[in-house]
């Protein structure tokens, strides 16, 4: 059955891909023609062209994340069937939709942030309350990654050798690429054969370090990573780690085929599962395997910024969604061979990360590797791509913050304050509220931060259908995503804000009712436009 729930996931998202996505080409009209923000505005710092393989890997690296890893598996409570099905729907119908029309959307606003596009197409204080809502999204985002690479350091030492390993790695690579025009085919071939010999090294040499000591460690390199020019290390690191992440995949699904093993977990345990429900639970909890979000973050972020050819959207924006797809049912799957008693065990030991690190470890054993030196390769995997959602967070945080304050006027002459647009007081800022709020620990923070997370997608669809609308295109495939979604985050806010002040959680009680609000006045203003019979302009006054 295992095999079976793979492969026919593959099967189907590469149909979706050809169908489907060409069909949102058409609509959206696509110009493989258009030169490219990172063309038009190159800077050489955020504004710097990728070729698409490049790209991808730094997109996909950064949406995946720990998010399709550790929602499917919190989620197989209800059991797998209905965490299946919504993966496929989700990842199709409403993640691909969510993450190539933000992409496409930024890259024809300058690469310019949701926030920005909000502006254009709905108004000033709509960009205004958006930049609020995302940039306290991501100090969630902030506290939960950094609890899950911290706790994967801890139960797998021989990670942590290898990050650090990695990440020096990284930046040679960028170095040699983007400064001495070493060939790309012959770097990666290098750079490959090194990140090996850096995986060899750190389980030979781990490094064994308190929780809190990996914590303020890790808090300090996003810090600097997030700052740093793209080309240096962001670029290069994660088209590095899109090599781990394939492989890791690749091995999952061969030690499927070989191990074939079989899911103790039933194909659904109840629509109450200790007080909590189905729905919404299930659509909030899955989160970045279906729809997140921060991939619309991500999209309108940093990649947009770095798109070579308006072409090249389609495989990053909704390709890279169905990868993860494709991530989140092997994540999934090694939650149903577990089963509960040993999946509460081992997420105890480690989160889920380890559970999915010992899940695909076992399968591995099938083709003969050991199952120790495939689970620290799988868990290295996680923490790779963990670190890039990470710190590409903390730089997205950081323009938005910047963003926020900034208020110049050329015509005018008007400066914004300089120390509040200023990028290191910007990340300094995000960097240190998002580790003070990750103090809690990611289990208390994981069903907040899917909550923001979904109704920050429902308020991105919304985003990018008032743009579509306004340039007198199709936008119908948006309906239902952003109804549902709006739906199934304010009935989940409305729980948990229930339950953390049952537990005295205070400040997730107040991060909660702020977000509600915000994205009520948020789609309030949105639907306005969605129902007038005229465009409108920047203002949010109808245009003539």
């Amino acid at each position: 059955m295992s095999l079976f729930l793979v492969l026919i996931a593959i099967v189907i998202f590469l149909i979706a891909y050809v169908t489907y996505g060409a069909w949102l080409s058409k609509k959206w009209g696509v110009d493989l023609s258009k030169t490219t923000p990172a063309h038009e505005l190159a800077d050489g710092v955020d504004y710097v062209p990728a070729k698409a393989p490049v790209l991808l890997g730094h997109h996909f690296a950064s949406i995946a994340g720990a998010g399709p890893i550790v929602g499917p598996i919190a989620a197989a409570m209800f059991g797998w069937l209905p965490v299946f099905l919504w993966i496929i729907v989700g990842s199709i119908f409403f993640g691909g939709v969510h993450d190539y029309g933000s992409l496409f959307a930024s890259v024809r606003h300058e690469g310019k942030s949701v926030g920005h596009i909000i502006e254009k197409n709905v108004g000033e204080s709509g960009k205004k309350l958006f930049s609020i809502f995302a940039w306290l999204t991501l100090l969630l985002v902030i506290a939960a990654f950094a609890n899950v690479i911290v706790k994967t350091f801890v139960a797998v030492p021989a990670v942590a050798t290898t990050s650090l390993l990695f990440i020096i790695l990284a930046i040679a690579f960028g170095f040699s690429v983007n400064r001495m025009n070493v060939p790309l085919g012959m770097a990666t071939v290098v750079g490959v054969v090194l990140l090996i010999g850096c995986i060899w090294f750190g389980l030979n040499n781990p490094i064994v370090l308190s929780f809190n000591a990996w914590y303020v460690i890790t808090l300090v390199y996003i810090f600097i990573a997030s700052v740093a020019p793209v080309w240096i290390l962001l670029q290069p690191r994660d088209y590095l780690n899109s090599y781990l992440l394939y492989a890791m995949i690749g091995g999952a699904v061969l030690g499927l085929i070989v191990y074939r093993p079989g899911l103790e977990l039933p194909a659904v345990t109840g629509f109450n599962v200790n007080g909590s429900l189905m729905f919404p639970i299930l659509f909030v909890t899955v989160a970045c395997g279906a729809i997140s979000g921060f991939h619309s973050l991500v999209s309108s972020g940093t990649t947009s910024k770095q798109v070579d050819r308006e072409g090249d959207t389609k495989l990053i924006g909704y390709g890279s969604m169905l990868i993860e797809g494709v991530l989140a049912v092997i994540a999934l799957i090694t939650a149903g061979y577990i089963g509960a008693d040993k999946l509460a065990e081992l997420a105890s030991a480690g989160g889920a990360t380890n559970v999915f690190a010992d899940g695909v470890g076992q399968f591995m054993t099938g083709f003969g590797l050991a199952k120790d030196v495939g689970k620290s390769f799988v868990a290295l995997a996680i923490s790779a791509f963990a670190l890039t959602s990470l710190d590409t967070g903390t730089r997205i945080g950081r323009f938005i913050f910047q963003e926020f304050f900034d208020n110049s006027d050329s015509a005018t002459g008007k400066e914004s304050n300089a120390l509040l647009t200023n990028k290191f007081f910007a990340t300094l800022v995000t960097v240190a509220l998002g580790g003070l709020l990750g103090v809690a620990g990611y289990t208390k923070v994981w069903p907040i931060f899917g909550s923001a997370n979904q109704l920050l997608a429902a308020i991105a669809l919304m985003t990018v259908a008032t743009w579509l609308k306004n340039q007198g295109k199709d936008y119908k495939m948006f309906s239902i995503p952003m109804v549902f979604m709006f739906v199934v985050t304010f009935f989940a806010l409305i729980l948990l804000v229930k339950s953390n002040i049952a537990s005295g959680n205070y400040i997730l009680v107040v991060i909660g009712a702020i977000l509600f609000v915000l994205a009520i006045v948020l789609a309030k203003q949105s639907w306005s436009v969605l129902t007038s019979k005229s465009p409108v302009d920047r203002t949010g006054s109808k245009a003539n």
